[in-house]
């Protein structure tokens, strides 16, 4: 697994260029943005935060929001078909029987009043126009990763890198793969400084929740500063 110097060179879809914003649509994600919701329960006010689960074909997604959820998840999988094939990359999960046509949805409880939604995004090239729609409001993304096939991530990695949505990567730990320290997956995937990288198994909710604390924590860092950053000068000119 060596160091990719250009990850975007030759990929289509997140990893290319932004499109314009749409005025009627909103505006990406920025330090401004509120990415949680205050839903009111009674006399308390719970704040529920939307995340994305993110990354290659046949990585976990759907297996890590069904792991962590407390809710039956959604599901939108239907049967791959030899139609399919010709469109869709497959190498690797050959095993792999059934794909994400929409969306993956799911809710978990961190704490007393803290819930996050999740949602997990399609893998495939052909759904990547979806993810548009999904970032909307996010608070942060958790970008799955197989070091058997390192490259399938990077398109995840430059789509929230452009937005400049906080993210995690989070190396699946599959038993016939060689494993990897984090060190190591930063490097190859030539993350910025700061990003976090962390190993799970996505079918255990323990660890998957695990990484899901990891990324509130330090999305919650990044727009903290962030915001601090937009009122700072403001602040020392009065």
């Amino acid at each position: 697994m060596g160091h990719h110097d250009n990850r975007t060179s030759g990929a289509s879809g997140p990893a290319g260029a932004a499109p314009e914003p749409d005025p009627d649509r909103g505006t990406d994600l920025g330090p401004d943005a509120d990415p949680g919701t205050v839903e009111e329960d009674g006399e308390l006010a719970a704040l529920a935060l939307k995340i994305l689960v993110a990354g290659g074909f046949g990585v976990g997604k759907t297996t890590l929001v069904g792991a962590v959820s407390e809710i039956r998840p959604l599901r939108t999988e239907e049967q791959l078909s030899e139609a399919g094939e010709l469109v869709d990359d497959t190498g690797g999960v050959d095993q792999k029987t059934t794909t994400t046509v929409a969306m993956d949805f799911g809710r978990i409880t961190i704490r007393s009043g803290l819930s996050l939604y999740l949602f997990g995004t399609p893998g495939q090239d052909r759904f990547w126009f979806l993810w548009d729609e999904l970032s909307q409001g996010a608070l942060g993304a958790v970008v799955l990763a197989d070091t058997r096939r390192l490259e399938d991530c990077f398109p995840a990695v430059d789509y929230f890198e452009h937005r400049r949505i906080p993210f995690v990567v989070a190396v699946n730990c599959f038993t016939e793969a060689r494993r990897y320290g984090a060190h190591d997956v930063s490097r190859a995937l030539d993350l910025e400084q700061g990003t976090p990288v962390v190993l799970c198994d996505a079918r255990d909710k323990d660890s998957g929740k695990e990484v899901l604390i990891r990324l509130v924590e330090y999305a919650g860092r990044v727009h903290t500063a962030r915001l601090l950053d937009s009122v700072g000068p403001q602040a020392g000119s009065v």
